[in-house]
């Protein structure tokens, strides 16, 4: 089977493809099916998780197997390649720390405000770009849970679209955050609360 990407997707490499767990996929949109519900077994699961759980290292692999695991071998662990986004693959491990050690001070400290608190983690997580593949996803379900279980407040609209589609909405997503890579948060932010 041969991927396409949509703009601003990661392709996989070769050995990535290998770790595809169902072999009788052969179309984009079969892949796409499998994984729609093995995102949404994954959305059912994180509410029955502790508040406490969340902002921790372990957790964001957790969520990401979740999310993935039923489609691909290598689901909840670190890509071991470099990609056109994100940071060296040997790097993954301390930004994500760092991203977890911001987020906990901007939590406490509340010296922005809480949309602002998960457009910055949103952005930082997906730069960071983790996995081989699925981060926008996780980053997505990872920010809604930072905002409604520990903002206590509502999870963000994404624009009100599935932005693993190609389309206006992803293209807006996309360059809102290419603005916040500048540190202009202000277009991420408005689009996440359209």
């Amino acid at each position: 089977m041969e991927f396409k990407f949509p703009e601003g997707g990661t392709p996989l490499d070769p050995d990535e493809i290998e770790g595809l767990l169902i072999p009788t996929i052969s179309t984009r949109y079969e892949l796409d099916t499998f994984e729609f519900e093995n995102n949404r077994r994954a959305s059912e699961w994180v509410d029955t998780i502790r508040t406490s759980d969340i902002l921790v290292e372990p957790f964001i692999r957790k969520l990401h197997k979740k999310m993935f695991g039923d489609v691909w071998r290598w689901a909840g662990k670190y890509r071991t390649s470099n990609k056109s986004i994100g940071v060296f693959w040997e790097m993954i491990p301390e930004e994500i720390g760092v991203l977890l050690g911001n987020v906990h001070f901007w939590v406490k400290e509340r010296s922005i405000p809480d949309d602002e608190i998960g457009a910055r983690f949103h952005h930082r997580l997906v730069s960071i770009h983790p996995f081989s593949n699925g981060n926008g996803r996780h980053g997505r379900l990872m920010t809604d849970l930072l905002m409604e279980k520990i903002l206590k407040t509502d999870k963000f609209s994404w624009g009100d679209a599935n932005l693993s589609q190609e389309g206006d909405m992803r293209a807006r997503y996309i360059e809102a955050l290419i603005e916040a890579d500048n540190l202009n948060f202000v277009p991420l932010i408005e689009f996440v609360r359209k």
